[in-house]
């Protein structure tokens, strides 16, 4: 067992554990420059004193949406003598119209900020503020469809470029939930995005060049070899091309390795790795779902467990589900728990939704299976994903009763 002087001795391993950090943002983002000049043009206006067009960027997580973003906000912000200010918002932390407003004032007007202002003094004193000298305000908002009161947040920015007679406000919007547009007002809708920016997966190559990349900086010379570094990107993009996955499971295996004090990461020492940060993930992954998701995924991660109708039709090794037991199964528990089940249309966005997060595999059935029905595979043990979603949704511990 490691004591407090062991920890304390310089590390085998690491030269500076900083550079696998997810949220370090590195000079050059490896196979992003198509997305960072996309987002460059749709900022670009606002450099030059026009008003902006508001752009919404969507993808899964860790594909780069926000390293990319932040990149071109900093870019921007080294830019001497523009008009252009630009905000970055954390819409976790800051997730209500008001917050977003003080967070915005906090930034550009220190003095006038945390003085007990309403959401109207705060909408006055921004529009002041940009229409003295004809600011053009692009503000982030990322992870934007966390955001209690987006309806009203649209409206008031949007509201700001109809108040003013010079100057402007642009918004980019991130988000990895494509549909939480539905739940908006259509008039938000239209006002929310003019353009739309779409991330996709990092495949193994792009993964071990990123790997390679931080281990030049965050590692010994030797500590790791290419060896470990293809086995950790081929893992990952199986799993969804997830680049903080990478980042995690080279950062753990590292970790594993100075533990041991060993002098290098081994693929055993990464195989390790691999099951430990594919468990942190999906509890990341899970705490992150809107409440009726973590339901439906709840009756997946169930019925896998038991087995399913589709699996005692055929007695395979793998577990399918019939997309009809698992939506009954989803509106019983919502009943159990006195929350209104959603509709099969929901219901069906929810699937897509889980899909895309890399959580769940569908597809259509052949002929002879109930007609065409859809057929729902868990790509993630079932008693992992039953355990995160019963501590942190129910409260449960994993031996209390669930409901059915």
């Amino acid at each position: 067992m490691q004591t407090l002087s062991d920890l304390l001795v310089e590390s085998n391993i690491f030269a500076n554990r900083e550079m696998l950090s997810p949220h370090y943002v590195p000079k050059r983002l490896i196979g992003r420059q198509k997305e960072i000049n996309q987002i460059e043009r749709a900022i670009a206006p606002a450099l030059k004193g026009e008003r902006g067009r508001n752009v919404f960027i969507y993808g899964l997580t860790g594909v780069g949406k926000t390293s990319c973003v932040r990149y071109v906000v900093d870019e921007v912000k080294n830019i001497p003598n523009t008009r252009a200010k630009i905000t970055y918002v954390n819409c976790r932390i800051y997730s209500s119209r008001y917050k977003v407003l003080n967070k915005i004032i906090s930034e550009h007007l220190p003095t006038y900020a945390k003085r007990g202002y309403g959401a109207v003094d705060l909408y006055e004193k921004l529009t002041n503020w940009i229409e003295e000298d004809s600011k053009i305000l692009v503000i982030v908002l990322d992870e934007i469809d966390v955001i209690k009161d987006l309806d009203d947040l649209v409206y008031t920015l949007t509201r700001i470029n109809s108040d003013i007679r010079a100057g402007g406000v642009a918004m980019v919007g991130i988000s990895n939930k494509v549909s939480f547009k539905d739940s908006l007002d259509p008039r938000s809708i239209s006002s929310l995005y003019e353009s739309e920016i779409v991330f996709s997966n990092y495949n193994a190559n792009e993964l071990f060049e990123i790997l390679k990349d931080r281990v030049s900086k965050g590692f010994r010379q030797g500590a790791v070899d290419d060896e470990v570094l293809r086995f950790i990107a081929a893992t990952s993009a199986k799993s969804g091309g997830d680049a903080r996955l990478s980042l995690k499971t080279l950062s753990k295996a590292g970790e594993l390795s100075d533990e041991n004090n060993e002098p290098k990461v081994t693929l055993e020492r990464t195989r390790e790795a691999v099951k430990l940060s594919e468990g942190d993930i999906v509890y990341d992954v899970v705490a992150t779902l809107p409440e009726h998701q973590r339901l439906v995924l709840y009756s997946i991660a169930l019925l896998t467990q038991a087995g399913g109708s589709y699996k005692k039709l055929t007695d395979g090794p793998d577990t399918y589900l019939f997309s009809g037991e698992i939506y009954s199964r989803y509106k019983s528990i919502a009943e159990n728990l006195h929350k209104d089940p959603k509709g099969e249309r929901w219901y069906r966005k929810y699937l897509y939704e889980l899909s895309m997060q890399g959580l769940i595999l569908t597809f259509e059935s052949g002929k002879g299976i109930r007609g065409h029905t859809k057929l729902i595979k868990l790509l993630y043990p079932a008693e992992k994903i039953r355990d995160c979603i019963e501590k942190d949704v129910f409260g449960y511990p994993e031996t209390s009763q669930v409901p059915n």
